[in-house]
C-alpha cells in the first residue's frame, strides 16, 4: 500500500532529519513523506528541501507563507497526498512524540478498517513519565471532554497519530473542517464517526519532545473547547456512509 505521511512543520529544524531518516529506515517499501512548513524561522524549510534533493521521488515540501496552523496544514497536505496517489495517508507530529517504528503496525491494520489511530489511553499506552500531574490531567480533561460531548467511541479523539485510507478521506468533507489547533484532531475523529467509518486504535507512549519547543498555548485550548460545541451542530447532516 502506497503511504504518504504528512509532516506540518514550525521551527523544527532540529528534529526533521533525525525523524526523516528514521522514517526512511522502516520496512514500507512505498513510503513517501510530505512536509508542510509554515515558513520556520529556523530554516527547517530550507533544511526539507536538502532533504528532499536526497530522497528524490519520495520526499516532497509545501511551503507557506507564515504561520497558518495545524489544521489547515493538514488538510493542504492531505489534499496534496490525494492528488499524488497515495493509497494510505498518515499524519504525525515531527517532534518524535509519535514513535516512527509504529508507522509499520499502523499500516498493515490498515488493511481491516478505514483509520488507525495512535492511542495514549487504551491498556498499553500512555503519556511521558516526566509530565507533571497538571499537564497528565489536562490531556486526560480535554480528551474525555471532546468525547463526552460529541459521544466519540474512540479512547483519544485528541491525538494525532493517525493513518487514514485513501477512500476515508475521499468521502470526508475536507472543506468544512474549521478547526486548527489539536480540535483539528476532534473534528476529524468526529467527522469519521458520524461517516460510520470502522476505526482501530493502537497504544503507544506519547513521549515528550527532546528538542525544540511546544506549539500548544492558551489560546489552542480555548479553540478547541470551544469548537467541540459547535462540531456537535456543523455535522448533524452527515450519517454513515453505505458500503
Amino acid at each position: 500500500m502506497r503511504l504518504t505521511v504528512v509532516i506540518p512543520t514550525y521551527n523544527e529544524a532540529e528534529n526533521l532529519a533525525k525523524l526523516v531518516s528514521a522514517l526512511f529506515l522502516l520496512p514500507i517499501p512505498e513510503l513517501s513523506l510530505l512536509v508542510v512548513d509554515d515558513h520556520s524561522p529556523d530554516g527547517t524549510g530550507e533544511l526539507a528541501e536538502q532533504l528532499a534533493e536526497q530522497h528524490a521521488g519520495c520526499f516532497s515540501v509545501l511551503h507557506r507563507q507564515g504561520k497558518l496552523g495545524l489544521g489547515t496544514a493538514y488538510i493542504t497536505g492531505f489534499q496534496a497526498a490525494l492528488d499524488s496517489g497515495a493509497e494510505a495517508i498518515g499524519q504525525m507530529d515531527a517532534d518524535f512524540s509519535h514513535p516512527p517504528e509504529l508507522l509499520v503496525d499502523l499500516l498493515e491494520m490498515l488493511n481491516c478498517c478505514d483509520v488507525v489511530m495512535g492511542s495514549r489511553y487504551v491498556p498499553g499506552g500512555a503519556v511521558d513519565d516526566c509530565w507533571p500531574a497538571w499537564r497528565k490531567g489536562l490531556s486526560a480533561f480535554g480528551n474525555i471532554y471532546a468525547r463526552s460531548i460529541l459521544k466519540l467511541p474512540m479512547h483519544d479523539a485528541t491525538g494525532g497519530f493517525r493513518l487514514w485510507h485513501r477512500r476515508s478521506l475521499l468521502h470526508m468533507p475536507l472543506e468544512r473542517v474549521r478547526s486548527n489547533g489539536y480540535g483539528f484532531q476532534i473534528e476529524m475523529a468526529h467527522i469519521a464517526c458520524r461517516l460510520g467509518y470502522n476505526f482501530r486504535e493502537v497504544p503507544f507512549y506519547f513521549a515528550d519532545r527532546r528538542w525544540g519547543k511546544s506549539k500548544m498555548s492558551l489560546r489552542i485550548q480555548i479553540e478547541a473547547a470551544i469548537r467541540v460545541w459547535q462540531m456537535l451542530f456543523e455535522y448533524r447532516d452527515l450519517h454513515p456512509i453505505s458500503s
